[in-house]
């Protein structure tokens, strides 16, 4: 019953719900919607975090009282900032993006959140760049927003350099609908999912693409 119950909810969540919700408890002020609005008008893709996922992350590093993270896909930086406005008053952000095109509109808008001093923007592929930041942990949060193939390598990553009790987030992680595909991507994916339920105490949110979230035990 319960499992039914849970699936017919989902049906519940009609647009006008959903965007009378995003007014209620993710507004953004006039920072976050610049930022959040600076993709298309600088030609980036505009495949950012949701306003309520991205208000749950911010929340969610403020209770946790974290003060130094990594992040893995900066896009044009807004969940970097809001990351970054959660973290502990002399907390860092780490975030790493592969296109220096889009390194560079996230770090114009970290200027204009005054947020440079708290976040450091490395250009370059994750997979070679994680090691340089691994010095700075261990790491009270990872959040993943990137090439999904690569999860499975920064989920690893994460695992060796959390704290325990640190949060490993990851996004997009119904991989677009295609998470039991048969292609490798999805293997690798779904690898990702059960090698962190092995490590981490874990749950998955229903949020349109799933957000993964998981205390290093």
């Amino acid at each position: 019953m319960a499992d039914t119950q849970s699936r017919a909810g989902a049906r519940f969540a009609t647009a006008e719900i959903m965007a009378w919700l995003e007014r209620v408890h993710s507004a953004h002020d006039a920072t976050l919607e610049a930022v959040y609005l600076s993709p298309e008008k600088t030609g980036l893709p505009a495949i950012q975090l949701g306003h309520a996922e991205a208000g749950f992350l911010e929340w969610f590093v403020r209770f946790m009282r974290a003060r130094v993270a990594v992040e893995v896909g900066t896009l044009a930086g807004y969940s970097a900032v809001r990351i970054a406005r959660a973290l502990a008053a002399d907390g860092h952000l780490y975030s790493l993006e592969a296109d220096p095109a889009h390194a560079k509109v996230a770090r114009t808008n970290l200027k204009q959140a005054g947020l440079s001093d708290k976040v450091t923007v490395i250009d370059g592929f994750a997979a070679t760049t994680l090691p340089s930041v691994e010095s700075k942990g261990p790491f009270d949060l990872v959040f993943l927003d990137a090439d999904k193939g690569g999860y499975e390598h920064y989920g690893r990553w994460a695992r060796a350099h959390l704290r325990p009790g640190g949060v490993l987030i990851a996004d997009n992680v119904y991989l677009f609908g295609r998470l039991l595909d048969s292609d490798d991507e999805a293997a690798s994916v779904r690898r990702f999912h059960e090698e962190t339920a092995q490590h981490f105490d874990t749950a998955c949110i229903p949020t349109p693409d799933g957000l993964l979230v998981g205390v290093r035990r």
